[in-house]
């Protein structure tokens, strides 16, 4: 059996609008660095959600990996400019080249299976595809808030904003398996 014991979570260090960055930086709670690893939690959590609703072992599975692959960029954007050599030191992982490319292994994956679609995709033919959906455009919205952190200097690895447009069309493309592989799908 399983025993954690940790350290009560309320820590009261950001009572006054603050948070801590890796390495101990304080930053503002509105900084455009929290906002974007705040939207990658958001990210994860929602993946988490698509993954919870799937019965499909493919799907399921490719989810987790890609919330994997969400750790290491929420770790990463959590790491100020001034401390990332020193975090890539402590042995923590950067998104790459090779991150991008299990996301194009899945994409090209995807495409070779049947799937269909015409027009707009309306999310809600499934849970699993509305799920999936809204994953897609919280991915945007991380797309968004790293071009900004980009915008104000604040970003040393353009590879997560490839890995974050990727991620998005793969989401989309997942959605429209989900809704084709699924017979209870009300489109």
């Amino acid at each position: 059996m399983l025993v954690w014991s940790m350290a009560s979570i309320v820590t009261r260090t950001g009572d006054a609008g603050t948070t801590g960055l890796m390495y101990n930086r304080r930053v503002p709670k509105s900084h455009p660095r929290v906002e974007a690893y705040g939207s990658v939690d958001e990210l994860n959590a929602a993946l988490g959600v698509a993954r919870a609703a799937s019965a499909d072992p493919f799907l399921s599975e490719s989810l987790r990996a890609i919330q994997e692959h969400l750790v290491v960029l929420m770790g990463e954007l959590a790491t100020g400019t001034a401390d990332l050599e020193r975090y890539v030191r402590d042995g923590f992982e950067l998104i790459s080249a090779g991150h991008v490319a299990a996301l194009d292994a899945l994409v090209e994956r995807i495409e070779a299976q049947k799937i269909s679609f015409s027009g707009w995709a309306t999310p809600g033919a499934n849970p699993v595809a509305a799920a999936l959906d809204l994953a897609r455009t919280t991915c945007r919205r991380c797309e968004r808030r790293v071009v900004a952190l980009h915008e104000v200097g604040e970003l040393r690895n353009a590879g997560i904003l490839v890995f974050l447009n990727r991620l998005s069309d793969l989401l989309w493309l997942m959605a429209r398996w989900a809704e084709t592989h699924s017979p209870t799908s009300h489109r």
